[in-house]
């Protein structure tokens, strides 16, 4: 990953209470190493807290209010999963206009295990292999996507994993899947 560089690519962390917080601290941590710029956007106030596998986890602060958040501002977004996250989220008007927006402009989207219920909302999901979470194969199916029990996917520009042991996976195709806006941007 050390190879790839995303100096100057801002990327958008969609996420709310409850998100699984090796599924955002690690792919964060992967992309800032790359050189790119990571902004939380919650729909909470200053605060988002952490799932941790079993109990609640750490507070992150929000760098981006939602409502503030102008999708054209950032070149990539990465959508964790937890159960409570996406759930919520997918709840949310504003919240599905963000990430329809990002797959309108064929930006690219990086999601992990429950963060497929998000996309299922803004439509995107429809003709696309997708991993997630086995519990979400019957709603990706219905939703017109090929649900894929693998640990990683790349579909154009979406990359899914199932689950936090695919962070490895997970982290090494979206940071080669984001290098190719960050290419794209220093060219336009």
């Amino acid at each position: 990953m050390a190879n790839e560089n995303l100096k100057g690519l801002k990327v958008a962390i969609l996420i709310t209470d409850g998100f699984e917080q090796v599924e955002m601290t690690e792919p964060r941590k992967a992309l800032d190493q790359a050189g790119a710029e990571t902004r939380i956007v919650s729909p909470k106030g200053d605060r988002v807290r952490a799932w941790n596998f079993t109990d609640w986890g750490d507070e992150f602060p929000v760098d981006v209010a939602l409502d503030q958040a102008q999708p054209q501002d950032f070149d990539a977004l990465l959508l964790p999963g937890g159960v409570m996250n996406p759930d919520i989220l997918r709840m949310q008007p504003k919240a599905v206009e963000f990430v329809k927006s990002f797959f309108d402009a064929g930006k690219p989207i990086a999601t992990i295990c429950h963060g497929p219920w998000t996309i299922i909302e803004t439509g995107a999901a429809r003709g696309r292999r997708i991993a997630s979470w086995p519990s979400l194969q019957t709603d990706l199916r219905n939703a017109g996507a090929q649900w894929v029990d693998q640990e990683v996917v790349v579909d154009n520009n979406l990359v899914s994993s199932r689950k936090p042991d695919d962070i490895p996976a997970f982290n090494r195709e979206m940071i080669g899947l984001f290098s190719h806006a960050g290419r794209a941007r220093q060219m336009a």
